[in-house]
Formats: C-alpha cells, sequence, structure tokens
C-alpha cells in the first residue's frame, strides 16, 4: 500500500493532458492508488516522460471499444474515484458516463474537468487556459498599465483553477460520502476555477481598492514597493514590503532616506525611480544575502531550474529527485501520515496484466483481449 493521508483510495484516471491529469497526480502523492487508463501506446501528443503522469500504474485500454468500456466499468466496480477530462458527452457515448458508472457502483466519485463545465453556451466549444482564465475574468488584470494582459503561463486555469480544484472537489465529494453513502458527480470547470482565484480581487475593488487601470494598482505592479526590480547583473529581485515596518527595513536595506510619502500614488513614479536605481548598485544575489536576515520582504527572482537548490528549499525538501530530474515535492505535508516519494512516470500499459489480474478477468480473457487489440 502507498504511503499518505489518502493511502487505501482507489483511483481510475481516463487519461487526458494537464488539468485532469495534475489532479490525479495531486491524490497520488497523497497515497492513492491511481489506476490511468492510457491509449494503446500512449498518447503521441503526450510530453515524454510527463511528470504529471508520476505515482500511477498503467493500463493500455482501446475505451473506444465495447469490450474495452466494459474493462474500465470492471475497474470502476472497486474504485472510490473516477477522473475524466474529455468534452461534455464523450464518456456517455462510450458508455462509461457518470449513468453508467454510478449504477454499477453507487458510492463512485465521478470527477470531471472541463474548460467551459458540463453545460452552458460554450461547453462543447474548443479553448485552452488562455481562454478559460480570459472569461473568468482572471487574464486582464494581469500586466503591464498601457500594455496587454500578459499571459500567466497556464498555471490559473489548468493548474490552480483546474486540476487542484478538481482534487479538492473529489475529496468534499469523499467527505460527504461517509455521511450519506453516496457517490456523486463533482463538475470541475476551469473558468470557474479560475474566477474562484480572483475573489479577493472582486472584494478589492468593491471596497474601492484596486480600482484604475491594468498595472496601476497596489498588487498589481503599480505601487513600486510590490514590484520586481533588475539588479546589477541584470536578474531580478521581488520586493513585497506593504506595511510599514517592512517597508522601513527595506529602506534601510537599500540605503534610502527622506523617501516621499508612498501612500499618495502621485509619489510613485519617483519613488520607483529611487528603488530601481538602489537595487541596481548590487547583483540579485548580493541584496538576497543582504536581506536574508530581515523582514524586508525582498526575494530573488529565481529561474525553475535554479530553485530547488535554493537554502530554503534545500532544507524543507521543496524539491525532490523523481528519476533524476528535481520536481516540486507532495504537497501540503502530515505529521502523522506524510507522503511517500512518488514513483516515476511508466510506459504506457506497463501494469494492464496486472491490474486484470487484480479484477481476477480469466487469463483466457486476457489473451483474447490482447489479440483483438483491446488491451496493450
Amino acid at each position: 500500500m502507498k504511503q499518505g493521508p489518502l493511502a487505501g483510495l482507489r483511483v481510475v484516471e481516463l487519461a487526458g493532458l494537464a488539468p485532469a491529469p495534475f489532479g490525479a497526480m495531486v491524490l497520488a502523492d497523497l497515497g492513492a492508488d491511481v489506476v490511468r487508463v492510457d491509449r494503446i501506446g500512449g498518447d503521441p501528443g503526450a510530453v515524454p516522460g510527463d511528470p504529471l503522469g508520476r505515482g500511477r500504474r498503467s493500463v493500455g485500454i482501446d475505451i473506444r471499444t465495447p469490450e474495452g468500456a466494459g474493462l474500465v466499468l470492471r475497474l470502476v466496480d472497486h474504485a472510490d474515484v473516477l477522473i475524466e477530462g474529455f468534452r461534455p458527452g464523450v464518456t456517455e457515448r462510450l458508455g462509461i458516463g457518470p449513468a453508467q458508472c454510478l449504477a454499477r457502483n453507487p458510492r463512485l466519485v465521478y470527477g470531471r474537468m472541463t474548460g467551459w463545465g458540463q453545460d452552458g453556451p460554450l461547453a462543447d466549444r474548443a479553448g485552452h487556459d488562455i481562454n478559460y482564465i480570459a472569461v473568468a475574468g482572471a487574464l486582464e488584470p494581469i500586466g503591464r498599465a498601457g500594455e496587454a494582459p500578459t499571459v500567466p503561463l497556464n498555471l490559473l486555469g489548468d493548474f490552480g483553477g483546474g486540476g487542484l480544484l478538481l482534487a479538492m472537489g473529489v475529496l468534499a465529494a469523499l467527505y460527504e460520502r461517509e455521511r450519506s453513502g453516496r457517490g456523486q458527480v463533482v463538475d470541475a470547470s476551469m473558468v470557474e476555477g479560475a474566477a474562484l482565484l480572483t475573489t479577493f480581487l472582486h472584494g478589492m475593488r468593491a471596497a474601492g481598492g484596486e480600482k484604475g487601470e491594468r498595472g496601476t494598482n497596489l498588487l498589481d505592479g503599480g505601487a513600486p514597493f510590490y514590484d520586481v526590480y533588475q539588479a546589477a547583473d541584470g536578474r531580478y529581485v521581488a520586493l513585497g514590503a506593504l506595511e510599514e515596518k517592512f517597508f522601513a527595513e527595506l529602506a534601510a536595506l537599500l540605503g534610502l532616506t527622506d523617501l516621499p510619502n508612498r501612500h499618495d500614488p502621485a509619489n510613485w513614479p519617483e519613488l520607483r525611480e529611487l528603488i530601481g536605481a538602489a537595487v541596481a548598485t548590487k547583483t540579485r544575489d548580493e541584496w538576497a544575502d543582504l536581506a536574508a536576515g530581515t523582514d524586508a520582504c525582498l526575494a530573488p527572482v529565481l529561474e525553475p531550474g535554479e530553485a530547488p537548490s535554493h537554502p530554503h528549499n534545500v532544507a524543507r525538501g521543496t524539491f525532490i529527485d523523481v528519476d533524476g530530474t528535481a520536481l516540486p515535492a507532495p504537497a501540503p505535508r502530515f505529521d502523522r501520515t506524510p507522503a511517500g516519494h512518488p514513483e516515476p512516470p511508466v510506459r504506457a500499459g506497463k501494469h494492464t496484466i496486472e491490474v486484470l489480474e487484480e479484477l481476477r478477468v480469466p487469463e483466457a480473457e486476457i489473451t483474447e483481449l490482447s489479440r483483438s487489440g483491446v488491451i496493450g
């Protein structure tokens, strides 16, 4: 049995890209036994050795065939959770939709990950992270004044508002099942997840803050004491000195005195110039070393490849080695039931025979399924 607070939880994952696999990865990291149903031979569009696939067992099944769909239903018979990330209606057409699965296993939590949601005028339309966060109102506020919005990778839609929200929804449904004894469908939409991430922004605007155009407000890079500055070596430091006591420490660290009133936005251009000139006198790492023992709220802006070797991350074990690659460790942490070390991703279908034998599928049937191309 795997190690972690979800040890013993059985999850079936219908293979997909990015959001749903990330949600399944989170569950696997925390101890769930996740069996991923892969296309036979794998998905040619998938990232080789995709780290989101860590900690899984993989079965290769052609779910487009009645026999393949039947195998998925047999997996569902013994599962607590099923996760899928197809467009609405796809699993229903394959015969493995919520109605079919819950009829066989009424305790099943059926987690669905889409961009637009299971219904609504855009539900069956194509899209990607950038489209979902645009409609959610999460893209427009990000960026510099007078410039187009900045694309924040695919962190807000695919992962924060997508896979992570799906994992949370699945866990909430499992908690409710303890009282009702019944499973249910979890409809996780990246639009709604990204919108949820903007709750604080809506609150700020309702209270009269963050009301200017993009890049002119307190938390969007408009305030000079909450922004990124270039150091002497061309690299960057991030400043987050919002409170008075922290700003005082930052000013002392930078050697700045007699500064204009920072609470008046009219003084922000002058203050930005003073801070920028001071930061430009030392390298990024020199500033990081000077700030390490202070509350100046100055941090080095690290490249992803640098982050694993930062002293704090090393001390905390924030990154771990998975098959020779430094990857983020499972999170959060648990004192009694810590998560184990994730196993590296495996080739598609590696555990097909093993899992079917666990389901007590007869050897002759396994041979015939293999011969006919249903499994691989």
